[in-house]
C-alpha cells in the first residue's frame, strides 16, 4: 500500500449532539478519534480502545456502542449523542446529583460512559430495577466505586419523578 492509499480520505456526514457535521477522515479511523480529536468533543474517555471497558460510550441512532470499536464511517448518516449532550437533559442533571450523593464519582474516568448508559437506563424506563440496571451496565468498568454506588445512583434518580 502507498503512502497516498493510506491517507486517502471519505467524506462522513454525522448529526453529532444535533449539530449537523460534515468532515473527510480516514476509512480506518475510529469513531471515538473522530469525534475527540476533529470535533473537540473531548468528554468521552479512551480506555482500553478494544470495547470492554465502557469509557468511550455513545448514543448512535440512540443505542448505546462503544465508539472506540465503530469505523467512523460505519456511522456515516447516523445520529450521535456524546455525553456533553446526554448531560443537558433535565434527567441527566437529576442523575448526576444522585452520582454525587451517592459517591459514585471518584477518579472520573469511567463517568461520561456510565453517564450515557444512565441516560439509556432512564430512556428505556428500566432504572427502578436494580438488577436491569446491573445488567445494562455490563459493558462498563469502574475500577474505584465497586459499582454499588453507581447503581444506587441510578436506582435513586430513576425513582424521582422527571421534572
Amino acid at each position: 500500500m502507498t503512502a497516498n492509499a493510506a491517507r486517502r480520505t471519505v467524506p462522513l456526514k454525522l448529526r453529532v449532539n444535533g449539530s449537523e457535521r460534515s468532515l473527510l477522515v480516514e476509512p480506518r479511523r475510529a469513531l471515538s478519534d473522530v469525534l475527540r480529536d476533529d470535533l473537540g468533543l473531548t468528554g468521552l474517555h479512551l480506555g482500553c480502545e478494544q470495547g470492554v471497558c465502557g469509557a468511550c460510550t455513545v448514543l448512535i441512532d440512540g443505542k448505546p456502542a462503544v465508539s472506540c470499536l465503530c469505523l467512523a464511517v460505519e456511522a456515516d448518516g447516523c445520529d450521535v449523542q456524546t455525553v456533553e449532550h446526554v448531560v443537558r437533559s433535565p434527567a441527566m442533571q437529576r442523575i448526576t446529583q444522585s452520582f454525587l450523593a451517592h459517591g459514585a464519582f471518584q477518579c472520573g474516568f469511567c463517568t461520561p460512559g456510565f453517564l450515557v448508559m444512565a441516560s439509556d437506563i432512564l430512556n428505556k424506563g428500566i432504572g427502578r430495577d436494580r438488577e436491569a440496571v446491573r445488567d445494562h451496565l455490563n459493558g462498563n468498568i469502574c475500577r474505584c466505586t465497586g459499582y454499588e454506588p453507581i447503581i444506587d445512583a441510578i436506582v435513586a434518580a430513576a425513582s424521582e419523578d422527571v421534572a
